[in-house]
């Protein structure tokens, strides 16, 4: 038997399930033979990607069309998790745009908030009281951002949440790990996702390495129950490592504010 099927049980749940990175943990799980709680907004793809990992894997897949900036979110996803006696939740989803923050709308801010900050925080609650009121081991991935380490123009609303996600997820490692519950920020850069792509991001003379979504999920599962915090992809942590132990905080923010410039503005 796998060993995370050993310690969260045979289902784990997926937000954010049917593209780019969320795709990619729910392949990944799949093949380890995990049913799956797959959601998603993205309706048609959502079950596409679950008939085939059904077919190819001889997996149970139930499929949660649901837009997590609803606010009742967190209990609908709560009621399904313990229909399945589900114990291993991965929240990738993310609201994300490339824009001027005066740009943005006030709906826009709330999505920001709703999908990336609300949903997640209530859902984390309900989940591990659940666990802990069993006494169950569990585990907790969410997907964080080098976005969310240096404040960036363009990316405002994006990267302040971001960063409320790995605070969120380093706090809850030390306050839940002596209840076997393992959690784990999972900290990104430039991925080949649908969003990154259509954010349509320009490349000169420096390019960042783009990893696969496929490279991030094997890799934020490898490292649950290790770390409260992992940059994934060796020159992201090389960044993370000179900029953070190196430079002064004022470099490195100015530092990343002029590749975005190049990147998004010309």
């Amino acid at each position: 038997m796998d060993e995370q099927i050993h310690k969260y049980g045979k289902w784990a749940l997926v937000a954010g399930a049917a593209e780019g990175i969320g795709e990619a943990f729910s392949r990944r799980l799949a093949a380890k033979g995990m049913n799956l709680l797959m959601v998603d907004h993205n309706e048609p793809a959502l079950h596409r990607l679950a008939d085939e990992l059904e077919k190819k894997y001889n997996i149970k897949v139930a499929n949660i069309y649901l837009d997590l900036a609803q606010l009742n979110a967190p209990e609908i996803l709560i009621k399904e998790i313990r229909e399945k006696e589900c114990r291993l939740l991965v929240y990738v989803a993310a609201f994300s745009r490339i824009d001027w923050f005066l740009n943005n709308t006030a709906d826009d801010l709330e999505r920001y908030t709703d999908v990336n900050l609300r949903t997640p925080l209530h859902l984390f609650h309900l989940f591990s009281k659940d666990l802990v009121d069993a006494k169950q081991p569990g585990g907790i991935i969410i997907m964080s951002s080098l976005a969310g380490m240096w404040g960036t123009r363009l990316a405002i609303p994006y990267g302040s949440t971001k960063a409320f996600n790995l605070i969120l997820a380093e706090s809850l490692f030390y306050e839940l790990k002596p209840h076997g519950i393992d959690v784990l920020a999972c900290v990104a850069g430039a991925t080949s996702t649908p969003a990154y792509h259509a954010s349509n991001p320009k490349y000169r003379m420096i390019k960042p390495k783009i990893q696969k979504p496929e490279e991030v999920a094997a890799f934020a599962l490898k490292h649950l129950g290790r770390k409260a915090v992992a940059v994934s992809g060796f020159m992201n942590r090389m960044t993370v490592f000179v900029f953070q132990r190196i430079l002064p905080r004022r470099w490195a923010a100015g530092i990343f504010n002029w590749m975005m410039k190049r990147m998004y503005m010309g």
